[in-house]
């Protein structure tokens, strides 16, 4: 089990390159199956949840390896397997991503009930509903799900929440159908667009991608592609938030300000200069952060997977601000790790209301899962004295070399491992 280090105090500055989005690359990945040709997906993140999905779809007979520069190339020539074991599937959510493609070009699959974070539950009845519309016929037994059809046809289908999971499964699935497909109440992220623009180089016809209606013309076969994936908008915010947090001055290199817009205008009405770059974003803070109110919304909204990292920027304003979390009912479990640290939190269901103190002090923290471990280390960084971020692995899913990058911009940040050697109750960080 690592752990993760962190003398707090510095102020970070300095740019920051954000590696390609983790919930593109994934999507890419499972896409990738519906064609016998190779796809390249270019600097692909070097994260645990890639490497899952990876070991996922070798399982399933893909060819996947690392090229030179960070490049992807994954070939699906030949699918072995029909059957994404329980192992890997409960690993990683997005695994669940393989049952659309698999399904619409081998006419069966058979996956295992997913797993991930452990931030609440988060049903795939919609993901199912809409394979049935398209003409599936699927059985659930013994935490596995098992869908059939010769062919897929194109269906009208209303989502009952903007799921993004559902979105994406049903638009890989829909490109290979007999016919039209329309999804209504679609998501809007911008990895689903980036998803479009994939599976339209693949030689897919998938048009609306960014609004709620997302059209896709079936077609008889796909090609491979070549394709770079959007920068990752929430390892952005979480490092524009460390910036805030040290009172730092930092470059986002690649970043996107239209995917950031709700990051963004938090930070400037916590009191953060935020100013568009020829290479991204910077963000520059001097003064403790001003209260805000904070309510969690599917994109365009604030992005859940930002809340825990803002609720421990918000540990530190000047006054009470009130966060609310509507889209995970779990997603509150970083509060008790954030009150070791002298955050004055009070949770009650899905609101927080977070009282600022002028300063957190180091303790030995626990993380819960990616994002709650992000926060935790941003929480480090602007505290007094050391901190032990247990549980890093759960970081290590979505974040690239997070703590190389950080060293780069003057953190004092190690990983640590078992059997390291303690002083003052804190473990000691090796070089």
């Amino acid at each position: 089990m690592q752990g993760m280090w962190i003398r707090g105090g510095r102020r970070l500055a300095g740019r920051y390159h954000v590696s390609g989005a983790k919930n593109a690359v994934l999507k890419m990945m499972a896409a990738a199956l519906m064609t016998e040709e190779p796809c390249v997906l270019r600097r692909a993140p070097a994260i645990r949840d890639v490497e899952t999905m990876a070991e996922l779809i070798r399982h399933l007979g893909v060819e996947v390896a690392w090229q030179p520069g960070g490049d992807m190339r994954v070939c699906a020539r030949g699918i072995g397997s029909l059957e994404a074991p329980q192992h890997l599937v409960r690993q990683m959510r997005a695994s669940v991503l393989v049952m659309g493609p698999v399904l619409a070009r081998m006419g069966q699959v058979r996956v295992a009930l997913p797993g991930g974070c452990a931030i609440g539950p988060r049903p795939i009845e919609l993901h199912l509903r809409g394979l049935r519309k398209m003409g599936a016929a699927i059985t659930e037994e013994r935490g596995f799900i098992e869908a059939r059809a010769d062919r897929l046809v194109g269906a009208d289908i209303h989502l009952d929440y903007p799921s993004v999971g559902a979105t994406e499964n049903l638009m890989m699935a829909a490109t290979l159908a007999r016919g039209t497909t329309v999804i209504r109440n679609a998501a809007r992220e911008p990895e689903i667009i980036d998803l479009q623009l994939f599976l339209n180089r693949m030689g897919a016809r998938v048009s609306g991608a960014g609004t709620s209606s997302i059209r896709i013309e079936g077609v008889e076969g796909l090609n491979g592609a070549i394709h770079e994936a959007v920068p990752d908008r929430i390892e952005a915010g979480t490092v524009m938030i460390a910036a805030v947090m040290t009172g730092g001055d930092v470059t986002l290199v690649n970043a996107i300000p239209e995917h950031l817009e709700a990051v963004t205008a938090k930070l400037r009405e916590a009191g953060a200069t935020v100013e568009e770059t020829t290479e991204g974003l910077r963000v520059t803070a001097g003064e403790r952060p001003k209260p805000v109110y904070l309510r969690t919304q599917p994109y365009p909204g604030f992005p859940t997977d930002m809340q825990p990292q803002f609720m421990a920027l918000l540990a530190l304003a000047q006054g009470a601000s009130i966060v609310t979390e509507t889209v995970y009912t779990s997603r509150m479990k970083h509060a008790d790790e954030l009150r070791r640290m002298g955050a004055d939190i009070v949770v009650d269901g899905q609101v927080a209301i977070i009282r600022g103190v002028r300063r957190l002090t180091g303790a030995v923290v626990e993380a819960s899962d990616l994002r709650a471990g992000a926060a935790l280390i941003l929480a480090g960084l602007a505290a007094e004295g050391e901190t032990v971020v247990d549980g890093i692995h759960h970081v290590d899913r979505g974040y690239e070399a997070l703590d190389v990058k950080l060293r780069a911009l003057g953190a004092e940040i190690r990983r640590i491992g078992e059997g390291v050697p303690v002083v003052s109750g804190l473990p000691v960080a090796k070089a």
